[in-house]
């Protein structure tokens, strides 16, 4: 017969100690950690929830060099190549965000932020650590998209540091803008109208930026609103540090988006999730 022993009691004591001696934002952000491996292992356990982001961009890549790319950029596919993948990253990153809204007003549908609250951690913390997760996504996106861009014929001109720069950026504008989709995800009714409201801000801004075209063969009215547009400023501070070129104008705006965007949705997300949940 095998003999159980049990465990120290005077360590077991010291542990819980410990854990209650804790900082408060040591413990939220302990929280928001474990809270963000909980919805990367629920992703990982359904692959097709990550087809926005190994799915979409090849197509996209595919489809807009060898089917426009002839027509474009004085028919050379590789120059309009170097051209789109940097647009493409910046679309494709944006839209990503637009499940993050959807998957939570399913979940809070569904009750699970309901258990969430029986538990002693930070109101909040769910919904900070569902953001943290999507980190995970944003770089699978970007190893896809210049992987396969490279396998095409993309090259990065700059340096290490300016590409680590670049991707960087990136990853950080999704993060803020993810905040859109959040907020949105809380006040819809359900997670179908999530996606369409969020469609609604995201293809504006695709369509009505320089991802596809250079800003200069645009109509003159357009042009107005690709100037202010955040995405135009993301993606040309991308094909500067990826290409070469002016990039600091372009990462100055980007940055100035990213503090906009953080400051007004993410407390107005936290608020809406604080009334609905």
């Amino acid at each position: 017969m095998s003999t159980i022993t049990a465990p120290d009691p005077t360590t077991t004591a010291i542990d819980l100690q410990a854990q209650t001696d804790r900082p408060r934002i040591v413990k939220y952000l302990t929280h928001c950690v474990v809270l963000a491996k909980r919805s990367l292992i629920k992703t990982m356990r359904t692959p097709e929830a990550l087809v926005d982001v190994t799915v979409q961009p090849v197509i996209f890549l595919a489809l807009f060099t060898y089917i426009f790319g002839g027509a474009i950029a004085n028919g050379s596919q590789t120059d309009y190549l170097q051209f789109l993948l940097p647009g493409i990253l910046g679309q494709t990153i944006a839209m990503a965000g637009i499940s993050l809204g959807s998957n939570l007003n399913s979940d809070i549908e569904k009750g699970v932020f309901d258990r969430f609250r029986a538990l002693p951690i930070g109101r909040s913390a769910p919904l900070v650590g569902s953001v943290m997760a999507d980190v995970v996504r944003y770089l699978i996106l970007v190893i896809i998209t210049l992987g396969v861009g490279m396998l095409m014929g993309f090259r990065i001109h700059t340096s290490v540091a300016a590409a680590i720069g670049g991707v960087a950026l990136a990853i950080g504008f999704a993060l803020c803008f993810v905040w859109v989709s959040v907020f949105i995800g809380m006040k819809a009714r359900t997670s179908g109208a999530v996606t369409g409201l969020s469609m609604l801000i995201v293809m504006p801004l695709s369509f009505g930026s320089n991802v596809f075209v250079p800003t200069g063969t645009l109509p003159g009215w357009l042009q107005a609103f690709v100037k202010v547009n955040p995405l135009s400023h993301l993606v040309g501070a991308i094909r500067g540090l990826f290409s070469g070129g002016a990039w600091a104008t372009d990462v100055a705006w980007t940055l100035g988006w990213m503090a906009v965007l953080l400051v007004v949705f993410a407390p107005l997300a936290v608020r809406a999730y604080r009334k609905r949940v």
